[in-house]
């Protein structure tokens, strides 16, 4: 079972990934910023790096992929291989980070690497309000993350919920909304315990 947490930066899915996993008694995977070459640099210079840090992406998250389809696992993912191709990497391209060669490039390269994997079990959207992001990336004190931009926030926020209408009028999996402003999961177990029940209901039926 693969269940994937999508969602802006700062929206939690660290979090909500650890304590699914630990009621589910499933194993985690991680995203670990710490390991990406690319990330500080390109928050300092998003023109110079951008090409990089999402092929970069694309590599990793296709290893990450693989694994889990051949590990017979049960397992919650932080963040999925579909978010850099339909949310940030588009977002790049129309902010003149990515040139549209590289962004054809990549696309290209995406494409091919899809045929390749399976959609997760299911999805949670963390769907957050830019004042919940700020103050979420504020309280973890990451020091490249301090240049981030309202305006870059608020035009992923929009390219989110984009991508989910389409996942799920195309039918791609399953998929659940969560609003975190309303949902306090890191700190109310009688919230945890509200997204438990409709992970649960979605995955195993009401009577599980």
């Amino acid at each position: 079972m693969h269940i994937a947490i999508a969602g802006n930066i700062g929206s939690g899915k660290t979090t909500l990934a650890g304590l699914l996993a630990k009621e589910l008694k499933f194993d985690v995977e991680y995203e670990d910023p710490t390991t990406n070459p690319y990330l500080s640099d390109f928050y300092k210079d998003m023109n110079r790096w951008a090409f990089h840090l999402q092929m970069y992406f694309l590599h990793t998250r296709l290893r990450t992929a693989v694994s889990i389809q051949t590990s017979g696992r049960d397992i919650v993912q932080d963040r999925t291989i579909f978010e850099d191709a339909y949310i940030f990497a588009p977002h790049l391209e129309s902010l003149g980070s990515l040139s549209q060669r590289d962004y054809e490039t990549y696309k290209s390269l995406f494409d091919s690497v899809a045929q390749l994997i399976q959609p997760p079990d299911l999805i949670l959207y963390l769907r957050a309000s830019i004042s919940s992001l700020v103050d979420q990336i504020a309280n973890r004190g990451r020091d490249y993350e301090d240049s981030i931009r309202l305006d870059y926030l608020r035009k992923l926020n929009e390219r989110y919920e984009t991508w989910v209408q389409y996942y799920q009028t195309a039918k791609i999996g399953k998929i659940i909304e969560i609003n975190v402003d309303d949902l306090k999961f890191h700190d109310n177990p009688e919230h945890l315990g509200e997204i438990l029940n409709r992970v649960r209901g979605e995955l195993f039926g009401l009577f599980t």
